[in-house]
């Protein structure tokens, strides 16, 4: 009973991990981007294969997973999984020991992690994993009648129902990939009143306290006072006192969470550097063109996307990206290109507001067809 409620919660944490992030594989690939980043594991070369190994590590996690739900083949199952776990366990570690990676992205834009929290999560699976193994170990082969060995996962059935379930997940991945994810969990999905999001975050703030770190001059004695008490205390700064603020060692800790929404970072400006975010979000209708790789998009293509949103009148129209000449017969807008990628997953990319709220997304090739 334990065994079995045990490999259940397992094989249904990897399936949802891996779902999440099958339904937005070029989501994940990006976050796979950053771990080849030169801050990270300085291997750039290998960010154009981002995708791929993208699509490798979701295959992997959600056909073990379903493989553990339906007990096929247990040993190499189990043997897979535990290897996997130590694998994402020495990249959690790593991007949370150096602070590189803040989101390891493990459920995707569905349920947000701290790298510790990561960290901890792959080894309490790495640990329920092992148990799992050693619980059923005496289940890994089995003797028959005649002394022959057979092999505990030969069901037509369950394989049948892990066919279908591949077809289903391939279907899933494909749509993510050429269009856009079945299902949104982005703050930017189709519905969402970016005006009211950002009305949100300042109306409650996320509040902050300075830490000084802070040395005795005469016994060497070292601390840190947060702000408050730093001036509170004459002691800290009085002329003639001992301690003095170590330069560079100051930190910014966050003391109260306020609204969390990806929408901070929705923040346009002109090529003057001029902010007109609050232009585009209290137009009637926007029309805005997305491009984080600008390079590498074809001039066809380009040119048919404008030449779409030439012809919305009355619409306020920008091509958003990060070079400000990027577009030919639209204004230039420019935007960070790691913000562009939350909210567009091709390149380019078609977002329409209605005062501020999304009605419409697609990538640009959809549009134009």
């Amino acid at each position: 009973m334990i065994k079995g409620l045990l490999r259940f919660i397992i094989a249904v944490i990897f399936i949802l991990s891996g779902f999440v992030k099958a339904v937005d594989l070029v989501g994940f690939s990006f976050k796979m981007e950053e771990y080849f980043a030169p801050s990270v594991f300085n291997m750039p070369f290998l960010e154009k294969f981002a995708l791929l190994f993208s699509i490798i590590v979701v295959v992997l996690e959600l056909f073990l997973g379903f493989m553990l739900l339906l007990k096929l083949k247990l040993k190499f199952t189990l043997s897979a999984l535990i290897a996997l776990c130590i694998f994402f366990g020495f990249l959690t570690f790593y991007s949370a020991y150096f602070n590189v990676v803040t989101d390891c992205g493990c459920f995707g834009d569905a349920v947000k992690f701290t790298p510790w929290q990561s960290f901890i999560k792959d080894i309490v699976l790495l640990v329920g994993l092992i148990f799992v193994f050693i619980l059923y170990r005496k289940e890994f082969t089995k003797k028959d009648a005649y002394g022959g060995t057979t092999k505990e996962s030969s069901g037509k059935v369950r394989y049948s129902i892990l066919g279908i379930f591949s077809l289903v997940m391939i279907y899933i991945m494909a749509q993510g990939i050429m269009h856009e994810p079945l299902i949104d969990f982005r703050d930017y999905k189709i519905g969402t009143n970016i005006k009211s999001e950002k009305e949100k975050i300042n109306k409650t703030p996320s509040e902050y306290k300075t830490f000084y770190s802070l040395k005795n001059q005469k016994t060497g004695e070292a601390l840190k006072v947060n702000q408050d008490d730093y001036i509170k205390e004459t002691k800290y700064w009085a002329e003639g006192s001992p301690w003095k603020i170590e330069e560079g060692k100051n930190e910014s800790v966050l003391t109260k969470e306020g609204y969390k929404s990806e929408i901070v970072k929705f923040k346009i400006e002109d090529p003057t550097g001029m902010d007109i975010t609050d232009e585009i979000i209290n137009a009637p209708k926007a029309v805005l063109v997305f491009s984080y790789h600008p390079k590498e998009v074809s001039a066809d293509l380009i040119q048919k996307v404008e030449a779409k949103v030439n012809a919305q009148k009355g619409a306020v129209i920008y091509g958003i990206s990060t070079d400000q000449n990027s577009f030919k017969t639209i204004k230039n807008a420019m935007m960070d290109g790691t913000a562009i990628k939350t909210i567009a997953r091709s390149n380019p990319f078609v977002l329409i507001l209605e005062k501020g709220k999304i009605v419409d997304k697609q990538p640009a090739k959809d549009y134009v067809n």
